[in-house]
């Protein structure tokens, strides 16, 4: 047993050095030639600060929708529900943001809904939608703030970010960015 428990003692207090010290000044290291210094992207808007890199909640239909939280937003706690695709709460929180969204936008089919509409993202707090989020609720934006929906088309395509290199994931909008140039678009 002797032969075993010194090396073992030896590795945690190597890897506890490692991990807790000199792992976390490389990432420190790394996290400072970021935007911002690694401290997110911070945006100030009427006297207020956002974070850009954490989702936001947008239910007001003036505004572009965020998508839905499992953990409400709150950054502290950031997760999923753990639930699969089969769970009867799962499918039940699904139908009723699905009713609501239709509830609020008149004339589109269900079908037609993308699913990052309805579903909260592994972290719970996305920041972003696809740009088929963005688009199909355009009709109701255009009619709540009386502003013409090639104007609404031009803000989201001005604020569409494309894939990392051009090809690692998807075209996607910071919806908190959006809803801000939608504020202030004239």
């Amino acid at each position: 047993m002797k032969e075993n428990i010194f090396p073992a003692i030896r590795l945690t207090f190597v890897c506890l050095l490692f991990f807790s010290g000199i792992y976390t000044l490389i990432v420190f290291g790394i996290a400072q030639f970021s935007t911002n210094h690694g401290k997110g992207e911070v945006i100030r808007q009427d006297n207020k600060t956002y974070y850009a890199n954490v989702g936001q909640k947008f239910t007001d239909d003036k505004y572009f929708n965020s998508r839905p939280s499992a953990v409400e937003y709150n950054a502290a706690g950031a997760g999923g529900s753990n639930k699969g695709p089969s769970n009867p709460g799962y499918l039940k929180d699904i139908q009723a943001r699905i009713d609501t969204f239709l509830l609020h936008n008149p004339g589109i089919n269900k079908s037609e809904i993308p699913s990052d509409l309805v579903t909260a993202s592994g972290s719970g707090l996305d920041p972003n939608i696809s740009v088929q989020a963005a688009n199909i609720q355009v009709k109701r934006i255009a009619r709540i703030r009386g502003v013409a929906e090639g104007n609404l088309q031009q803000l989201i395509i001005s604020n569409t970010e494309i894939p990392l290199l051009g090809f690692l994931g998807t075209e996607r909008i910071n919806v908190l960015k959006l809803n801000i140039a939608l504020d202030n678009l004239k």
